[in-house]
């Protein structure tokens, strides 16, 4: 009857997640992170100009360091899923019972965006593809301009209008301007500017309920349908997906190298630019070091996102063993990646060319990315055929792990109980409704323009807030816990090093929240993070009498309400202070270009 429970068959309403992946399962489900480059590589380019591939590089790096300690704690836990926060959530719970599920919600809240993100730009693919704003020098418009030519004269109020908004431009060049936005704007499909709703959050940002939304959320239910059927399906799907996605990314990384199309003045004279978003060069000054600190915070969101790959410890069957190397091997594809694609995009694009509006929001990536081959119309076609499902990928990805740290947090009592739920098939399908819902809301936000970057850059307060707890966990396990089996073990070293760059993405996160257009992202991050401390409450001195589940603690060899003894007496509460006291001095310190 043990084996069948094991097996993921439902007992009452409730079944268990199933022990169906090795190692590669795991790394085909985290195969999703690579594209994540695709998210905010024109972002980065605007903010930090031609250092743009030198922050992946060096966030990459980050990155890749700090899974060493998430691999040794992961190794911890073979009966917990749900990734690195759940497993440095319990060494933080013997000196606070609120640290522990802070740790868990922030990762949560900065996996889960991905799905309303890449929804988002997926939607915006589709819309192009189907319905495409013509270009002002499209031929449709031209036509549209000779037809339409009487309809803006020279003595028009809105040329003169025109003019004052523009010093130096001529009345004929104000007329020209004039008829070719008019024509665009004529020309483009109803459903490209169509919205059912559109209103203001106060404090937050803009939501639209628009064509965006309806495609976005439709994307969100077909992936969700996917993985219902449970992780095995999904790292099927997963294996194919990246095979498909990841074989031409790389081959386009690499083309640009291989055939000499790198402009060594792209790569070289390495400084920040003059302002966000400016083409122009500028200097080592404070503002322009905050624009590079903001380029490290954003991209970390990206290149540290392989620690997924540790989130299905309970579904491998071979935890001992597949742990480390599931993390190890994805990671390594994410240095090939993280390294390749932004080198080669501006190593043939430019800091201009890197600016463009399809760059920056994701739409035209596609496009760029047929230019760096040299690609046809029918090739650049398939390209974004390749973008939507790199897209997909992702998103897939994010949902798989995302959903699972909900899962463990209710199991652990940590997060509400109605989370904690397996379908027949091992799939945690409340909290994947839970995660739907909650993007639903965040796509009517990113299908905004404006929008966008601010729920990206939100979001990742929570991130670095998770990766400062878990780096900080493993010298805490280390103090506390030396006495558990650990299958690999990081060099005392590097748990070091990653404790010192555990303080390096606090001041990440205090210079560079504000670099995205929202001056006060910091700050509602960091209440969206506290949201987390009623729930918790409510749960644990509500609902459980105070008390965790029974067998939270069984991997730690606590038994019961013993959360065992305060090793590391006031030296966690020092980190906390520590990390607390960077943030706010780098956000009074580092201020934007004037």
């Amino acid at each position: 009857m043990t084996d069948i429970v094991e097996a993921g068959i439902a007992s009452g309403t409730e079944g268990k997640l199933i022990r169906a992946l090795d190692w590669k399962g795991a790394f085909w489900v985290a195969a999703g992170v690579p594209p994540l480059v695709l998210f905010s590589i024109g972002g980065i380019a605007g903010t930090t100009g031609k250092l743009a591939f030198v922050v992946w590089i060096i966030s990459m790096v980050m990155g890749f360091l700090q899974s060493f300690t998430y691999a040794e704690i992961a190794g911890m836990f073979g009966n917990k899923s749900g990734g690195a926060s759940v497993y440095g959530a319990t060494a933080w719970l013997r000196y606070s019972k609120f640290i522990a599920p802070l740790s868990v919600w922030c990762n949560w809240f900065a996996w889960s965006p991905v799905l309303s993100l890449g929804c988002a730009i997926a939607a915006g693919y589709i819309l192009n593809a189907f319905f495409p704003i013509p270009a002002a020098d499209s031929q449709i418009v031209l036509d549209w301009i000779a037809a339409h030519a009487a309809s803006v004269t020279a003595d028009s109020p809105r040329v003169a209008e025109y003019i004052a908004a523009h010093a130096g431009t001529t009345p004929d060049d104000a007329v020209k301007a004039l008829l070719g936005a008019d024509g665009v704007a004529a020309l483009t499909p109803a459903i490209r500017t169509w919205s059912l709703a559109s209103f203001s959050i106060p404090y937050l940002a803009t939501a639209n309920i628009n064509a965006t939304f309806f495609i976005g959320g439709i994307l969100m239910l077909i992936i969700f349908a996917i993985q219902h059927r449970g992780i095995s399906e999904t790292a099927s799907v997963q294996k194919w997906l990246a095979i498909i996605v990841l074989v031409p990314l790389l081959i386009i990384g690499l083309y640009p190298i291989i055939s000499g199309q790198i402009v060594s003045t792209n790569v070289t004279g390495l400084v920040p630019p003059t302002a966000a978003y400016a083409a122009s060069d500028g200097t080592w000054s404070n503002g322009g070091w905050t624009l590079f600190l903001g380029g490290l915070y954003i991209a970390a969101w990206s290149t540290y996102g392989f620690e997924t790959a540790v989130c299905y410890t309970r579904e491998l069957k071979n935890p001992k063993t597949d742990t480390f190397k599931a993390i190890f091997y994805s990671g390594l594809a994410c240095c090939l990646f993280f390294f390749l694609v932004p080198f080669a995009f501006q190593g043939v694009l430019g800091h201009a060319g890197m600016l463009a509006p399809g760059i920056v929001d994701g739409t035209g990536v596609a496009e760029a990315l047929g230019g760096l081959i040299g690609a046809g119309r029918v090739i650049t076609q398939l390209l974004v055929v390749l973008m939507i499902l790199a897209l997909f990928l992702a998103i897939m990805t994010a949902m798989a792990g995302s959903s699972r740290t909900l899962y463990q947090g209710s199991k652990d009592g940590w997060l509400p109980k109605y989370l904690d739920h397996a379908n027949e098939h091992g799939a945690p399908t409340r909290a994947m409704w839970t995660d739907f819902a909650f993007n639903l809301f965040l796509l009517a936000i990113a299908s905004d323009a404006g929008g966008y970057f601010f729920v990206l850059a939100v979001s990742n307060v929570g991130y670095i807030i998770f990766n400062f707890l878990n780096l900080n966990s493993g010298w805490i396990h280390r103090i506390d816990s030396g006495h558990i089996e650990r299958p690999w073990k990081a060099p005392s070293w590097l748990i070091g090093l990653n404790t010192v760059l555990a303080f390096v993405n606090a001041l990440f996160l205090g210079a560079g929240a504000k670099v995205w257009g929202y001056s006060n992202a910091l700050w509602v991050g960091f209440i969206f993070a506290a949201l987390i401390l009623p729930v918790f409450a409510y749960r644990h001195y509500v609902r459980d009498g105070g008390k965790f589940p029974a067998g939270a603690m069984e991997d730690l060899g606590l038994i019961g309400q013993d959360l065992g003894v305060k090793k590391a007496g006031m030296l966690p509460y020092l980190a906390l202070v520590g990390g607390l006291a960077i943030v706010l001095f780098a956000n009074w310190f580092f201020q934007l270009p004037a």
